[in-house]
């Protein structure tokens, strides 16, 4: 299948879903996926998107419970930066685990919903930005994150999922989880904001974006041969278009 090449934030088909690639990426040799996007944006229903349709490997790190988040939730100001080290050690510890198993396994492909990157670039971010993470806190955590960052693999293909600050809302809203009811829309918009900024600048690899409210890829036919047809080039030994069987899935993007 020919590769398909466009520059970021461009169609593949223009009166079609909106499904953009980036920088290119030669065919056929992602090997580690990356999932990014808001909250509700579709991370988890597209991992498991991708394991039923690609016979990839989802990685998920490790449900720790992290021992500041109470103390966080009490008192942000104060316990801001010992909540967002301790995410970030995690988030560490299972980007190492993932790369020790893509070097153990040289046929699989791997994809992991939420990245290290997100860690940093939007919710310390956001934290720093709504005054909640001081300036000092901010500098050394996004010191010892540049350092970790540099020190990992990155990952061959990132696949940002985009949906509109409104849609998030009623995605939120329709799923009704309640952690999530309790988010304040200020902050929601700043980690909207937040995501857009961070794609903007990403350049460690190449990129695929698609527009979550325009792409119903589970129960729109077209709309899913579109998305295989973009991701059949650029995942290693993921080719030959073959219709997945579908289960029951949370249509309000996870």
């Amino acid at each position: 299948m020919a590769h398909v090449v466009a520059k970021k934030g461009t169609h593949i088909k223009p009166s079609g879903p909106a499904i953009a690639v980036g920088p290119t990426l030669p065919s056929g040799d992602a090997r580690f996926v990356a999932v990014a996007g808001n909250i509700g944006a579709g991370k988890s229903t597209l991992t498991g998107f991708l394991e039923k349709r690609f016979a990839i490997q989802p990685f998920y790190e490790p449900n720790d419970s992290n021992p500041y988040l109470k103390d966080f939730y009490a008192d942000m100001k104060r316990y801001a930066f010992h909540s967002q080290m301790y995410f970030l050690s995690a988030k560490f510890r299972a980007h190492l685990d993932l790369a020790r198993l893509i070097a153990a396994e040289p046929g699989s492909v791997f994809v992991q919903d939420r990245t290290i990157y997100e860690d940093a670039e939007i919710f310390a971010r956001t934290l720093h930005t709504i005054g909640v993470l001081s300036e000092r806190d901010f500098a050394t955590y996004s010191s010892m994150y540049t350092a970790i960052r540099d020190t990992l693999p990155r990952p061959d293909l990132l696949i940002y999922l985009r949906c509109s600050l409104p849609g998030i809302k009623r995605r939120i809203r329709a799923r009704g989880r309640p952690e999530e009811q309790a988010m304040k829309p200020r902050y929601l918009a700043a980690l909207h904001q937040a995501y857009e900024d961070w794609f903007a600048r990403y350049d460690l690899g190449p990129t695929l974006v698609i527009e979550t409210e325009k792409l119903d890829y589970w129960e729109n036919l077209v709309d899913r041969v579109e998305l295989v047809t973009a991701l059949e080039g650029v995942l290693k030994g993921r080719g030959a278009w073959a219709e997945p069987v579908l289960g029951e899935q949370d249509a309000l993007g996870r």
